[in-house]
């Protein structure tokens, strides 16, 4: 009986395939700090850089320019400059706020399961 569900599992696995789509999401979501800048946005709305770094201590300034740039080119989110200054903020586009229930399952997950002593 075991080799039968052996035999089973191992005919699933050479034809399961990861959806491209999903695969995309999770390599942007999967980086590193991504997650907590989308948060911080979702959380606090438009923010400027600064806000940014303090709001994520642990991610240096030049990763942080980096995953603002990559969250840029996925339509996560949008840099704003302000017209009559010098003003930039970040601000999540109608695609980053859509990642909302997301991050509630996440936090929901995360206040289950994780222990921050670990």
């Amino acid at each position: 009986m075991s080799i039968v569900k052996e035999n089973a599992i191992s005919d699933c696995q050479e034809t399961f395939q990861i959806c491209p789509k999903f695969e995309k999401t999770f390599s942007i979501l999967g980086k590193k700090w991504n997650g907590l800048i989308i948060d911080v946005l979702l959380e606090g709305g438009a923010q400027r850089f600064k806000h940014l770094v303090h709001s994520v201590p642990k991610c240096s300034d030049r990763v942080l320019v980096e995953r603002l740039k990559e969250l840029e080119q996925a339509g996560i989110v949008a840099r704003i400059t302000s017209a009559d200054s010098s003003l930039i903020e970040y601000q999540l586009t109608e695609k980053g706020e859509s990642l909302a229930p997301v991050m509630n399952a996440v936090h929901n997950w995360s206040d289950q399961w994780c222990d921050t002593n670990d």
